[in-house]
């Protein structure tokens, strides 16, 4: 048994935090906590302890939707809306990762990022291409990352040389799961069913891709309900769905297995029944909506509906990797939404975004991102003391750390129990 001990805060509701002033975490010898204590009982006193001191001690952070290769265009082409965006820059730099050497380059830099930013759980698309997804699974194992890690499926509607067939998406799908068996990681990094989106896969493409999430028991991740003009084009492509969300049920691929949708700023009506009665996850990305002119997520909705909801950030349609950024930009969204709907829809409190960022989106991966008994010890060390915390109370030096602080504050990194070195770039 292990014991640290912080001043720990985390939420196992959206609605309050739970905080324990210099409390203890106990976690097994496999990274499970085994109980949470305000004061250490008698028989574990005699073991060791790590004592952070007054430091702060939260969950991981869970990034749901993050695509690797665009890393080198993070914070470049915010003036254009999606469609445009993703022809003019977009599929241009990820044709380059054909090339497995300029793939290693990128992807080292992109999993040293998300290690900073105290990402240590997120669902992430790769490229068409084997050798250079099978890098960044590689790349995501030795750094002890966990993660999902998708292959991109697309063959229409994109450029020849980003285009594969619904067998080499298959087959390229298959052999990175096979790949990442043999790593011996306990499942900690895993492959992903990753059609684009709609507009890009025929139905010959999702059908496959359907059988092969369901044959190989995988999840799925995708994008729903991003931009007008996409659904626009959505309905031309797929005249006998209902809607977006029925245009991937048809084809096993919206909630039949585990499923993140990312974005879903125009999901109402029966899709947003569908991804109730399925529940499939909203992947809420809201920098990435307001760079590329999306729309406003109501988030609010999906937690009144009881729809999962996580946090993603995107890049590069969003423009930074940290969860923090992501938390903010989902309050303030939330607050424009309020205001838009005349208070009808509430805005997200404190806890509510943290939630996302942390348990909510932790649970695509199992019990990850809270700090009760049973969970996998996912956890950040913040050593928040240059912001003057003096007369704050513990849930506000969170709130302060989260608008105010940044990478440099996360001193140590845990995932699944081991403390985590820095990966090399």
């Amino acid at each position: 048994m292990k014991l640290y001990r912080a001043n720990l805060i985390f939420t196992p509701t959206k609605d309050a935090f739970r905080i324990l002033p210099h409390g203890y975490i106990a976690v097994r010898e496999d990274g499970i906590i085994d109980q949470v204590y305000e004061s250490l009982p008698q028989e574990l006193q005699s073991l060791p302890v790590t004592d952070y001191g007054d430091r702060l001690m939260i969950p991981g952070f869970c990034d749901l939707h993050v695509h690797a290769p665009q890393y080198r265009n993070m914070g470049i082409a915010m003036d254009l809306e999606l469609l445009p965006w993703l022809t003019t820059y977009t599929f241009p730099e990820e044709a380059k990762f054909a090339d497995v050497n300029y793939a290693d380059h990128i992807y080292r830099r992109f999993v040293h990022e998300l290690w900073m930013q105290g990402s240590m759980r997120s669902a992430v698309f790769g490229t068409i291409h084997p050798e250079g997804t099978r890098r960044l699974a590689d790349l995501f194992v030795q750094a002890g990352l966990g993660s999902r890690i998708g292959l991109v499926a697309m063959d229409r509607n994109a450029p020849d040389n980003l285009r594969n067939t619904p067998q080499q998406a298959v087959q390229d799908t298959l052999a990175l799961q096979q790949h990442l068996s043999q790593h011996g990681n306990d499942d900690l990094v895993q492959t992903i069913v990753t059609p684009r989106f709609i507009p890009s896969c025929t139905p010959q493409m999702l059908t496959a891709l359907g059988q092969l999430a369901k044959e190989q028991n995988l999840a799925v991740q995708s994008h729903l309900s991003e931009n007008r003009s996409e659904i626009e084009w959505v309905r031309e492509l797929e005249p006998e769905s209902s809607c977006y969300g029925d245009a991937y049920y048809r084809y096993g691929l919206f909630g039949q297995q585990p499923t993140l949708m990312a974005h879903c700023c125009y999901t109402e009506g029966e899709e947003l029944q569908m991804m109730k009665d399925h529940h499939v996850y909203v992947v809420h990305c809201p920098t990435s909506n307001c760079n590329i002119a999306s729309g406003m997520a109501p988030i609010r909705t999906f937690l009144d509906a009881g729809i999962p909801v996580g946090l993603g950030s995107d890049v590069a349609g969003g423009h930074n990797f940290s969860i923090l950024r992501i938390i903010q930009y989902a309050i303030q969204v939330s607050k424009l939404v309020y205001a838009q709907t005349h208070g009808e829809l509430q805005f997200l409190s404190l806890s509510e975004a943290f939630w996302l960022a942390t348990k909510s989106g932790g649970s695509f991966f199992g019990k990850v991102g809270s700090f009760e008994p049973g969970y996998e010890l996912d956890a950040l060390v913040i050593d928040d003391g240059y912001l003057n915390y003096d007369h704050y109370t513990l849930e506000q030096r969170l709130e302060r750390y989260i608008y105010l602080g940044d990478d440099r504050d996360i001193r140590w990194r845990f995932c699944r129990g081991t403390k985590l070195v820095e990966p090399v770039m």
